[in-house]
C-alpha cells in the first residue's frame, strides 16, 4: 500500500521543538515591535530586514542542533511530506522527503517567486555556525548578502532563508507539483500532529475527498474533519508508532 504521511509539529514536539502554535511556539512570541504574523513575512524581510534576520536567528535557529526523535527515525524510510522546518527527518535519515515550508538550515536566493514546473531551483546550507553573537547584526546581514548600508536584500543577489512566510505561496522551490502528485496517487494519507490550519493539509484533504482516499489522523486532539472515509488516533505520535512496531 502506497502510503502518504503529512506530519506536522507535534512530531518534533518530542524533540524539545515548541509548536506553532503553543504557549512558546514560533508565531506566539514576535519581537518588541511586532507580532510574529507581521514578523514572518517576505514584507518585512525587504523593508526591514535586521528586525527580520535578528528575530528569524533567536527563535528558529535556537532549535538547530536538536535531533530527531523516535518518531522521526521510523519515517525516515516513508513516503513523507511535512510542514516542519526544523530538519529533522532529513537528520533521521530520509532522502526524499519533501519539506513543504522549507528548512531552518538553508537559504536560498532572493527572487520574484517566479517558480514553475520544471524550473531549476535551489538551495544551499546556512553557515549557523558562522554567526558571531558579539556582532549578530553585520554577522547576519553578511551571510545573508545584504549590504550594511543600504539595508535593503538584492534580488537575485541576496539570499533569505528557505522558509515560506506568510505573504509567500508554494512555488517549485518547496517542489509543490510532486506534494500534490504524491496525494493523488497516495493508497491512505496519514496526518500526524497536525491542526489542519495550514494550506497543505486542506490540499491533501481536498485530494483525499476527490478521489475517495482514507485518512487517518494521529493526535491527542484530533481536529474533527468533515469527510466520513476517516480513522481517529487519539494518541501522540510516539505512541502511534509503538502499535506498528
Amino acid at each position: 500500500m502506497n502510503t502518504l504521511y503529512i506530519t506536522g509539529a507535534g512530531v518534533s514536539a518530542e524533540s524539545g521543538i515548541p509548536t506553532f502554535r503553543g504557549e512558546d511556539g514560533y508565531w506566539t512570541i514576535g519581537s518588541k515591535n511586532y507580532t510574529p504574523m507581521e514578523m514572518a513575512t517576505r514584507r518585512m524581510y525587504t523593508e526591514n530586514p535586521v528586525e527580520f534576520l535578528t528575530w528569524y536567528y533567536r527563535r528558529f535557529a535556537t532549535y538547530r542542533h536538536h535531533g530527531p526523535n523516535a518518531v522521526h527515525h521510523w519515517l525516515a524510510d516513508k513516503n513523507l511530506i511535512t510542514q516542519n522546518i526544523d530538519g529533522l527527518d532529513g537528520k533521521a535519515g530520509n532522502k526524499d522527503y519533501i519539506a513543504i515550508h522549507g528548512r531552518l538550515d538553508q537559504m536560498t536566493l532572493f527572487d520574484e517567486q517566479l517558480h514553475e514546473q520544471g524550473d531549476e531551483v535551489s538551495t544551499i546550507a546556512t553557515p549557523w555556525n558562522d554567526v558571531d553573537e558579539s556582532a549578530l547584526t553585520l554577522s547576519l546581514l553578511d551571510m545573508f548578502k545584504i549590504d550594511a548600508d543600504t539595508l535593503q536584500p538584492e534580488l537575485n543577489h541576496s539570499f533569505k532563508p528557505y522558509v515560506l512566510l506568510f505573504d509567500e505561496y508554494y512555488t517549485e522551490l518547496y517542489r509543490i507539483s510532486e506534494a500534490k502528485q504524491r496525494m493523488k496517487e497516495a493508497h491512505r494519507i496519514v496526518f500526524i500532529g497536525t491542526s489542519f490550519s495550514v494550506n497543505i493539509t486542506q490540499m491533501a484533504l481536498e485530494t483525499a475527498v476527490r478521489f475517495d482516499i482514507p485518512i487517518e489522523v494521529v493526535d491527542p486532539n484530533p481536529v474533527s474533519l468533515p469527510y466520513q472515509n476517516c480513522r481517529y488516533h487519539k494518541m501522540k505520535a510516539s505512541e502511534y508508532i509503538e502499535l506498528l512496531t
